[in-house]
């Protein structure tokens, strides 16, 4: 009996003495988390500007503003904000899991082909878009304007469409004199033209900008979220 008492106190003692040890162990262990990388993703008419352009591989959390005057989205590998209007934000966390140049855009009609477009390194350096040389927004060299003239197209604006006078159009220097004959605010925006974008104007205003079109067919469009899709787009051609 007393020898059965040592072997029970002796394996109470091993017992305790690995649990401390286990115990010890297990106090020595540190768990690392990994926090999600922060982007401010601010957006205007028309352009994002990034806190960062280049993060490294895992969670991106970012956090996108729009401190403009219409609806903008965000989207980048595969995922995308809401419309967010003016004024608001949303959160959008996105998973990169290979190195390499992301692109991103808003995707409302129109805000791409303006500006609202660029690309993140993620563990790289991000490598520019490339650019093609165009006419009027088609995929062939731009041609040469052999007759230039100087003239003013009158673009009346409305729910939910546009009229263009004079039409069809000659190369060379054009005003737009874009005038609002709707109940709601317009715009007037030819695609893949630098500088022709036409502000946003309310009913009874009027507004203009001058460009250099060469002979080509041009799209041109309403940014005001869900116009395009409104019917607020189309498209004219420009001789030589």
């Amino acid at each position: 009996m007393r020898r059965s008492r040592i072997v029970l106190f002796a394996l109470t003692l091993v017992l305790a003495a690995a649990g401390g040890v286990a115990t010890a162990f297990a106090n020595t262990q540190t768990t690392t988390t990994v926090k999600p990388q922060t982007v401010t993703v601010t957006m205007t008419e028309f352009k994002f500007k990034l806190s960062k352009t280049k993060v490294n591989t895992g969670t991106v959390v970012f956090t996108v503003v729009n401190r403009g005057k219409i609806a903008h989205d965000f989207k980048i590998n595969g995922k995308k904000t809401v419309h967010i209007k003016p004024g608001h934000k949303a959160i959008l966390k996105v998973v990169f899991k290979k190195k390499g140049t992301y692109a991103y855009v808003c995707t409302l009609p129109g805000h791409a082909s303006a500006g609202m477009k660029g690309r993140l390194g993620v563990g790289v350096k991000p490598k520019p878009a490339t650019t093609t040389t165009t006419s009027g927004g088609g995929t062939t060299p731009a041609a040469t304007c052999t007759n230039p003239q100087t003239y003013t197209v009158n673009v009346d604006e409305y729910e939910y469409g546009f009229t263009l006078t004079p039409a069809p159009l000659a190369c060379g220097t054009i005003t737009f004199k874009q005038s609002n004959s709707g109940q709601i605010a317009h715009n007037f925006a030819i695609q893949d033209v630098a500088g022709a974008t036409g502000a946003i104007i309310n009913p009874g205003e009027t507004t203009t900008f001058t460009v250099q079109l060469v002979p080509g067919t041009y799209t041109y469009v309403c940014l005001v979220s869900g116009h395009a899709q409104a019917g607020m787009i189309g498209s004219f051609k420009v001789s030589g």
